[in-house]
């Protein structure tokens, strides 16, 4: 009897898997992605000197360039601090590749194709948290009213609330919880992937973080700073802005040593979980929400199940999930398998006569 090599069998059949699965890749349809400029009136002398002509990475599914008559919804993303769209989209290597993510996603016949697009709201201080500030810029008006309506007059888009959806990651999270409260008009579809944020930041730094902050003095100090010091600063820039306070032009929560209430408050004003009672109406009136996060992701873990229990309080109906995963390790799964679908059933896909 002849000996089987069960080395060279080992490697021959691994051979085939892997020729089987690039095959199978290769035959999913793909969309294309471009990469604009969009100018933002609102982020227009914005006192951190970011440029008010903004990066967009737009997908665009497999349909889009050959059925050149058909109208799509389109999915607003939002990336997260120290992210951005490039990173998010393949033109620099990240953790993730968004057009790759979609591609698998569209492949299924049961998910619709939409459009999707991203701003890159990376700034001075590494993300905008999408709010209006004088500091920063107004980045909520320009994603809910400048990058809508330049989208809609340069794609084939259905340009109705029904038809768009709004979505992100960590900060991109905590921004379409923020902006899809306060726009039911523009939106009508939400899904918050690990948002952060949502609730009140009653944390008081300690002597040691209070003095990291204080020592950031220059641009070149901020740099090399850690990531804690610079979300401090970020979040300053976005809620408690002072213009007359170079070079930075904010106000922090402590300042020579002693700690600001009066500054905590204007961010506990920026908070969705703190203000979502007067935005009870609008939620109802959006036709589907969903948020989940990681069971490692502990602090958003608990704020998304306090998120769930204020919705739950008011009878407005969501999908609340939380999984086995930390901020990052499971996002691309949960967008393909759980975000797209979300906004396949949950978008209007009907054009207008009008619209046609």
């Amino acid at each position: 009897m002849k000996k089987v090599n069960y080395s060279f069998l080992l490697i021959f059949l691994l051979a085939i898997v892997h020729y089987s699965a690039h095959s199978q890749d290769s035959q999913i349809p793909r969309g294309t992605v471009e990469r604009i400029k969009v100018h933002g009136k609102g982020l227009e002398g914005n006192l951190s000197g970011d440029s008010p002509d903004r990066d967009v990475s737009i997908y665009l599914p497999p349909s889009y360039k050959k059925d050149t008559k058909r109208r799509y919804p389109v999915v607003y993303f939002l990336h997260g601090y120290t992210d951005s769209d490039d990173k998010w989209y393949g033109f620099t290597k990240h953790w993730i590749n968004l057009p790759e993510v979609l591609n698998k996603a569209f492949a299924d016949p049961k998910n619709r194709e939409v459009i999707v697009v991203t701003p890159n709201a990376y700034s001075r201080f590494q993300g905008s948290m999408y709010s209006n500030s004088v500091t920063t810029g107004n980045w909520e008006d320009y994603v809910a009213k400048e990058l809508v309506g330049y989208i809609d007059s340069h794609y084939r888009t259905i340009p109705n609330a029904a038809s768009r959806g709004l979505t992100g990651h960590s900060m991109g999270g905590y921004g379409s919880m923020r902006i899809g409260q306060k726009y039911p008009e523009i939106f009508s579809s939400i899904y918050l992937l690990s948002p952060c944020c949502l609730a009140p930041n009653s944390r008081v730094p300690n002597a040691e973080a209070s003095g990291k902050l204080e020592a950031i003095q220059t641009q070149a100090d901020f740099e090399k700073a850690d990531f804690g010091t610079k979300i401090f600063f970020a979040s300053a820039a976005a809620w408690s802005p002072n213009p007359s306070k170079p070079p930075f032009y904010l106000d922090l929560p402590v300042e020579n040593g002693q700690f600001k209430p009066e500054v905590t408050a204007k961010w506990t004003a920026n908070a969705p979980l703190a203000i979502i009672d007067q935005y009870i109406p609008n939620l109802k009136s959006l036709n589907a929400i969903a948020f989940d996060a990681g069971s490692k992701d502990a602090s958003i873990a608990a704020s998304i199940k306090v998120l769930d229990g204020v919705l739950t309080n008011y009878k407005i109906q969501h999908t609340y999930a939380e999984y086995d995963g930390d901020h990052v390790n499971r996002i691309g799964e949960r967008i393909e398998n759980y975000v797209l679908p979300f906004f396949s059933k949950n978008l209007s896909f009907q054009p207008s006569k009008r619209q046609k």
